[in-house]
Parts: structure tokens; C-alpha cells; sequence
């Protein structure tokens, strides 16, 4: 009998072309520090970063080409590493605990629970879990911990006769809008508010109203995809991947039927862990003094309770550690894409060619039009967000750097631009390790999800600019 492969299995031709696509991006950061002159920003008295002030660095000649070379790897060892290790630990532990969900049945109790009762009103599931996750982005800033959800909303998607794909856009894509959408992120809105010096909840109703509009532009992009499946299933672009998935996951009677007993059983223990689950999410969101350790509490939870929840449902200790193994060693290839896009940050970092980059807001602004300078402003911190993914490191930089200087932006409208161009591209970069590793579970290649989502991205920027500009004109 052909063994079954793990629930989160990323295959050999994804492997291949996430991590050369990552080089290529690697190869280029490396080439830009010897392009890009070096420069640091200035010192306060009190030792933090002053960055009203630039100065040049002479006779910077780029990174060390061997810190070039060994950047996925260094990158661990590096001011973000212990971020990165917890993320791949966090990743490893999701896997490994849907592994034994999985195995004991748990997500075929749940999935064939709710498909019979949305089996009717498929198209109401979907729009209300996608304003779900979006809201998760919105008000909870919540995105890498949605990887967890993805494979249940994958296999849920699959069971009301859609795809994969339906998943990845119900849950990780509208997570990214609702992040990107933000009412009050804590990462994004809350933080460079406080930065910049800004009342979050002052004209809160402006970021409402983007939401609901971004909310029904990824809703009809939804509703387009869903109508193609319905002409004809095999248009799915996860087709193939959903063959495989369906023999692997227990969505189907066989061998491994349950008694009635028993999938309640699964329905009521894994029904308590996952709602447990986003209770400690939700929990650590609005708690500030838990909000940077996230990741952490999760991986602890998923860790102790994913194991004892396989126990509690049936499956021998033999039997959990077995599957927890085998879903820990299928998401490993995960580890190097996190490595190799972290790499870029940390080779520009090395380069010191962020500084200069970020000085060049300044003069490109200067004597500009009120409107050039907003989209100006937008289009930089668009090019950060290619090179550093992390909201709060962008944050810092950018709401830092904007608090110093005289654009003749309100501070809201700061802090609205900044959102727009920090969150979006979280589901379209392919320096976003969440959009590479989520894309990597459903087997589909990133430059197909490029090409099939230009639409939705074409009509979100011209949305973008139109509130920017909407929002100057209204003094927002």
C-alpha cells in the first residue's frame, strides 16, 4: 500500500521554485548593497535611533560576500533571529498538531459537521468566513497565527464542493486585505499612532468605510473564482493538489469509519481546541503585555494540547507521536523559505543600504504637491515592505522617520498610508514568508497566483490611491 503523505506536504517542484525564486531575490539584494552607497541615521543623547538625521557612509563597498552567501543562515543568528526561529518552531508545532488532528479523524468530524449544515447556503459560508478572517487582520492584526486555520478551512472549502484555492483566498488572503484594511491593528495602526503621535480612534470611521469596500472587492474576486468551479470543478487551480488531499485527509468512509460515539467525541474535543485556540489568540491580541509573545503562547498551546487532544480522542501515545512526527518533518522545507526571505532584510541591513533608502523621502518630497507627496510617500514605503516584512520593524523606521519631518500630511493620514502599503503586498510580495508557505501547502506556484490575482490587485491600488486622495481632500 503507498504510504499517505503528511497533511501539510510541500512537493518537490514547489520546493524547487519557491527557494530558486528566493536566491534570485537574494542574489539581487546582495548585487544592490554594492550599487546603493551606505548610510546611517544619527543617535539621540539617549542612545535611540535619531532619524531626522542621515549621514553617508565612505568607502562602503556592500556586504561581505560570505555574509552574502550564509545570509539564510546567519539571518537565525542576526537582531531578528529569535523572531525567525519562533516562527519556524511555530510552523513545525501547527503542522505536526493537524498532523494528529488529522490522523484521529478530528477534521473530518468537523468538516462534515458544518459542510451538512451550510451544504445549502455554501456561498453565505464563505462570504461570512472571509469577513471572519478579515476581521481578524482588521481589528486583532492577526496573519502569520491564520496559518494554523488553513489547513482545516482548505479541507471545509473542499467539502461543500470547492477547492483548496477557496481556502487560501477565504482564509489567508482575507486575513492579508483585513491586516492591510485595518480599523485597529495593533501592529499597523495602533503602533505608528503612537509613534507619530496620533489619536487611533479619531476619524476611525474613514478606516471603517475602507474596510467594507475592500471587504466586497475580495468578495466579488471570491464569488468570480467560485463561479468557474461551478461551470466545471476541474478549473480548479488546486485540482490536482485536492485529488491528493482528499485521499489523505478522512472526509470519506472506509476503514477508519467512526461510530456515532466517537465523532462526537472528535466533534467536541477538537471543537474545544480550536475554539480555545482563537480564544488564546484573541486574548493575546488585546492583552499588551502578551502581545509581542503571540507566536510563542501558540506554539506552546499547539504543542501540549495538540498532543493530548489526539490522546483524548482515541489514538494510542504510540499513534499521536507517530503522526505528530510525521507532520512536524513535512513542514521542514518551510525553515528555508523563512530563511531565504528573511535574507534580504538582513543583507540590506549589512549593506547599511536602508538608511539611504529611507533619506530618499525626504528629497523626493521636497517642493512637491500635497497629492505627489502622499503617493510618493506610498510608493517608498512600498519598496520597504519588499525588503522587510515586519510591521512593527517598518513601523519604527518609517513612523519614526515621518514624525521628524514636514510633509504636510496630517498625522491620520500618515499613518493611513503607511497601513496601505505595509499590508496588502503581505499576500502578493514574494518576500512575505506566510504568502510563500501558504501557497507551498496548496501546491500552487507563486507566479501563477501572480498572474491570477492581477486583477484584484490592479482594482485594490487605484481603491488605495482614490482613498488617499479622497482622504486629503476631506481632511482626513
Amino acid at each position: 500500500m503507498k504510504k499517505k503523505k503528511a497533511l501539510i506536504d510541500i512537493s518537490k517542484k514547489t520546493f524547487i521554485q519557491v527557494t530558486a525564486l528566493l536566491l534570485g531575490l537574494l542574489i539581487v539584494a546582495i548585487v544592490l548593497t554594492y550599487v546603493i552607497p551606505g548610510g546611517s541615521f544619527g543617535t539621540h543623547a539617549d542612545g535611540s535611533v535619531d532619524y531626522s538625521t542621515y549621514h553617508a557612509l565612505k568607502g562602503s563597498g556592500g556586504i561581505e560576500l560570505w555574509k552574502g552567501v550564509l545570509a539564510p543562515v546567519l539571518v537565525f543568528f542576526s537582531g531578528d533571529g529569535v523572531t525567525l526561529i519562533m516562527l519556524s518552531l511555530f510552523l513545525l508545532v501547527i503542522s505536526a498538531a493537524f498532523q494528529v488532528m488529522n490522523d484521529s479523524g478530528g477534521i473530518g468530524a468537523l468538516v462534515d459537521s458544518v459542510s451538512v449544515k451550510f451544504k445549502n447556503k455554501r456561498r453565505l459560508m464563505i462570504a461570512l468566513m472571509s469577513l471572519l478572517f478579515m476581521c481578524f487582520g482588521a481589528f486583532l492584526g492577526l496573519f502569520e497565527e491564520m496559518l494554523t486555520m488553513l489547513p482545516i478551512i482548505t479541507v471545509l472549502c473542499m467539502a461543500v464542493g470547492y477547492d483548496s484555492f477557496t481556502g487560501f483566498l477565504v482564509c489567508i488572503v482575507s486575513c492579508g486585505f483585513g491586516f492591510a484594511s485595518a480599523v485597529t491593528n495593533p501592529f499597523t495602526v495602533l503602533l505608528a499612532c503612537e509613534i507619530i503621535g496620533a489619536n487611533p480612534m479619531e476619524n476611525i470611521w474613514y478606516r471603517i468605510i475602507i474596510f467594507i469596500v475592500m471587504y466586497l472587492l475580495l468578495e466579488a474576486f471570491i464569488f468570480l473564482y467560485l463561479r468557474r468551479l461551478d461551470k466545471n470543478p476541474e478549473n480548479s487551480y488546486t485540482y490536482e493538489h485536492d485529488k491528493r488531499l482528499k485521499n489523505t485527509a478522512d472526509m470519506s468512509s472506509g476503514t477508519n469509519k467512526k461510530t456515532p460515539s466517537q465523532e462526537k467525541r472528535l466533534r467536541v474535543v477538537y471543537g474545544l481546541f480550536l475554539l480555545c485556540g482563537l480564544a488564546v489568540i484573541t486574548l493575546c491580541s488585546f492583552v499588551s503585555a502578551l502581545r509581542s509573545y503571540t507566536v510563542v503562547v501558540l506554539t506552546a498551546y499547539f504543542l501540549v494540547f495538540g498532543i493530548l487532544a489526539g490522546a483524548a480522542c482515541g489514538l494510542s501515545w504510540k499513534s499521536v507521536f507517530k503522526s505528530f512526527l510525521k507532520g512536524l518533518t513535512g513542514a521542514l522545507p518551510t525553515i528555508v523559505f523563512i530563511g531565504l526571505s528573511a535574507s534580504v532584510k538582513y543583507v540590506f541591513d549589512e549593506g547599511s543600504v536602508m538608511p539611504t533608502i529611507a533619506n530618499q523621502i525626504n528629497l523626493l518630497a521636497q517642493g512637491k504637491n500635497i497629492f505627489l507627496i502622499a503617493l510618493i510617500v506610498y510608493a517608498i514605503v512600498l519598496v520597504m515592505e519588499f525588503f522587510i516584512s515586519s510591521s512593527t520593524a517598518k513601523a519604527i523606521l518609517i513612523m519614526g522617520l515621518l514624525s521628524t519631518v514636514n510633509l504636510g500630511l496630517s498625522d491620520q493620514m500618515s499613518v493611513l498610508i503607511y497601513t496601505f502599503a505595509d499590508g496588502y503586498t503581505n499576500v502578493l510580495f514574494p518576500t512575505s514568508p506566510v504568502l510563500l508557505i501558504s501557497l507551498s501547502m496548496i501546491e500552487v506556484e507563486y507566479f501563477k497566483w501572480v498572474k491570477k490575482s492581477v486583477p484584484l490587485f490592479a482594482v485594490n491600488l487605484l481603491l488605495v490611491i482614490a482613498f488617499i486622495i479622497l482622504g486629503i481632500v476631506i481632511g482626513y
